[in-house]
């Protein structure tokens, strides 16, 4: 297993839309191309409290070609992208890591 750690650094004052858009248009989106959540943590306290940060459990990394490319491609997301965008960007970067557990973490 391996883990895609993704941390969006939201633009201020666009949260609200863009929780709004996971929560109402992307996650069910990835549920149709079997991509599932294993979390969504926004930061209390840190760099930014404009982040907005998730993990993907991935079987392998072909798994996840697979499916994000269809996810990509799914005019759902174009659409839900694009209408939560008309007044403006809501994303300034986005930072992703894939990472692979150690022997000693509870998670394999």
């Amino acid at each position: 297993m391996i883990y895609e750690l993704r941390v969006y650094r939201v633009l201020p004052g666009r949260m609200p839309n863009m929780l709004a858009r996971f929560r109402d248009h992307t996650v069910p989106i990835w549920a149709k191309h079997g991509i599932r959540v294993l979390g969504f943590w926004t930061t209390l306290v840190g760099e930014s409290n404009n982040d907005l940060t998730y993990i993907i459990p991935w079987a392998s990394l072909a798994e996840r070609e697979t499916k994000w490319t269809a996810f990509l491609n799914d005019p759902a997301w174009h659409k839900a992208r694009d209408e939560s965008e008309r007044d403006g960007p809501i994303v300034l970067t986005i930072r992703n890591e894939f990472l692979t557990p150690t022997d000693f973490s509870a998670l394999k």
